[in-house]
């Protein structure tokens, strides 16, 4: 029979093709010439996108070393929210450096310990040379950054529009807490999309926008200067939690019911009014006879609010949330609202609440042709916020366009003259396996990657040349201090880190045993042939 150490290596190479094989499909979405890819959900829907984590969310695969590579892009996508296409690039790449070695009989945990020692070193080198401080408060410098994000998505045609967009939102929402920043874009920053329209109409609005028509139509469609009231409380007839049967002898007594409700309305209306707001907003329902009462206090209702947005808008105006109608106080009321009003379009009415004074909140209106146009520019948006995010938090840059990688694998073969002994070979690999991005951007160009490649390590030979790389739209190489193209370091450390760790963790595995196989197909195959299972490629 054949030896485990056999076996372990035929799952090692398929482990290698499956991550090889992902990394493949993604390649082609590197860099501003990437290519859309097409994807069928299962429900029969279509998406159409070039980044890599929304890919790769809706391919299934069988191969558990290709769903680990998928693990990754999420990874990526959560903490930084973007690099995911470069992230599977690179690890994939890792990977089949990694192969040579594993012919050449040299034990996993010999290349595993040189490519931890190489993603050491690489943090090291990004963070003490190859990164630049940056000043966020200067508009020009982030809009750079957030464009060479935008610059490889389906919204580069429209790059500065994007770019504004996303510095806006994320600048909006920026909040300093006893020294230390928060900026939530998931929650603050709401991304609303109308169909119709053209891409150019699109605009961060200075407030927040819901889907909702005023409940009356007698009510106000305009108000300038709104105050508003938050409330999370039904403004109808308490009904009792359990059912409740009442017997009525007299028939008086009915009407004395009835007159109870209304009196009920009447009062928790009473208690809104003598406030004296303009708009009120909640989240629950109004009932008509509390619509009619505040029609002729002259106050505009909005009902059914997602709490989502009810937490929106009180951040944007500067409003509490009341639970309770007799709980209002004066200053719950929000007056940091400049403009309400209400719009159609399509076949919707829309409620903005903008110009506010200074609001914490904003709402991010997208206008396209298509549904699928929009989601994939909601996509790039987040992207491109993450980004700006990044940098507000972490304020440091690192040049693009394959720039920093190219540094880095310089430095790193300078430093692999020092080590000695076999480890040398794997951390040069590590070294080797960096130059994917800028190769693949040249690729995606259709230049000469051979040529182009060499001339750029020629240039990366002098220290002084660290920035140069390549223009992603025709394969030239450029300085990118002066092309303006960088990336947030926190994005590329990132990066390194997790394509280093799958790689490494991808390695350790040297067996693939199946927990469902039935008992008579576990006796057929002997522990020496490989199961099946390892010798196939990722299925597609």
């Amino acid at each position: 029979p054949k030896h485990q150490a056999e076996t372990g290596k035929v799952v090692q190479k398929g482990n290698i093709a499956a991550g090889k094989a992902i990394a493949d499909i993604i390649r082609t979405c590197l860099g501003p010439r990437s290519m859309l890819k097409m994807l069928m959900d299962p429900m029969g829907g279509i998406v159409m996108t070039n980044d890599g984590n929304a890919i790769l969310r809706e391919i299934t695969v069988q191969h558990p070393a290709a769903k680990s590579m998928i693990e990754v892009a999420r990874t990526q996508d959560e903490e930084v929210g973007d690099g995911t296409t470069s992230v599977i690039i690179l690890a994939g790449e890792m990977l089949s450096v990694a192969e040579q070695f594993l012919t050449q009989q040299m034990h996993p945990t010999i290349i595993i310990s040189a490519y931890r020692q190489a993603l050491e070193d690489m943090v090291d080198i990004l963070r003490e040379k190859v990164s630049v401080p940056v000043d966020t408060n200067n508009r020009t410098e982030m809009l750079k950054i957030v464009k060479s994000c935008v610059g490889t998505k389906f919204i580069s045609k429209w790059s500065d529009l994007a770019c504004n967009i996303a510095l806006d939102a994320t600048a909006t929402v920026a909040l300093e807490e006893n020294g230390r920043k928060e900026i939530d874009i998931k929650r603050y920053a709401k991304v609303e999309k109308i169909p119709g329209g053209t891409i150019e109409d699109s605009q961060v609005l200075k407030g927040v926008m819901l889907n909702k028509d005023v409940v009356h139509p007698k009510m106000k469609r305009r108000i300038e200067k709104p105050k508003i009231l938050l409330l999370d409380c039904n403004l109808e007839y308490k009904k009792g939690e359990s059912q409740t049967n009442i017997e009525i002898t007299k028939e008086e007594d009915f009407t004395k019911i009835l007159k109870m409700e209304e009196d009920y309305i009447e009062k928790i209306c009473a208690e809104v009014i003598q406030f004296k707001p303009d708009l009120i907003i909640t989240e629950k329902g109004v009932s008509d006879l509390a619509q009619h009462f505040l029609v002729k206090a002259g106050i505009s209702v909005i009902r059914r609010v997602r709490k989502s947005d009810n937490n929106r808008i009180a951040r944007a105006c500067g409003a509490t949330i009341v639970n309770r109608t007799d709980e209002i106080k004066e200053d719950d009321l929000g007056t940091g609202c400049g403009l309400f009003y209400i719009e159609k379009f399509g076949d919707e009415y829309f409620t903005f609440l903008v110009e506010c004074e200074n609001p914490k909140a904003c709402t991010i209106l997208l206008r396209g042709a298509s549904k699928d146009i929009l989601n994939e520019v909601e996509r790039n948006l987040q992207d491109a916020m993450n980004v700006a995010r990044n940098v507000m938090v972490e304020p440091k840059l690192v040049a693009g366009g394959g720039a920093s990688e190219m540094a880095l694998a310089q430095a790193m073969n300078e430093k692999a003259k020092a080590i000695t002994g076999v480890s040398q070979w794997p951390y040069r690999a590590v070294a080797r396996a960096l130059e994917v991005i800028p190769r693949t951007l040249i690729q995606n160009c259709g230049a000469n990657p051979i040529r182009t490649l060499t001339a750029l390590r020629a240039k990366h030979a002098s220290p002084d040349n660290t920035s140069w790389g390549i223009d992603g739209e025709n394969g030239k190489i450029v300085d990118m201090k002066e092309y303006g193209i960088w990336e947030p370091f926190s994005v590329k450390v990132q990066t390194l880190k997790t394509a280093l760790e799958t790689a490494m963790l991808l390695l350790r595995i040297d067996d693939i045993v199946s927990g469902t196989k039935k008992q008579s197909d576990a006796n057929a195959a002997p522990k020496g042939a490989p199961d099946a299972q390892a010798s196939e490629g990722p299925e597609p």
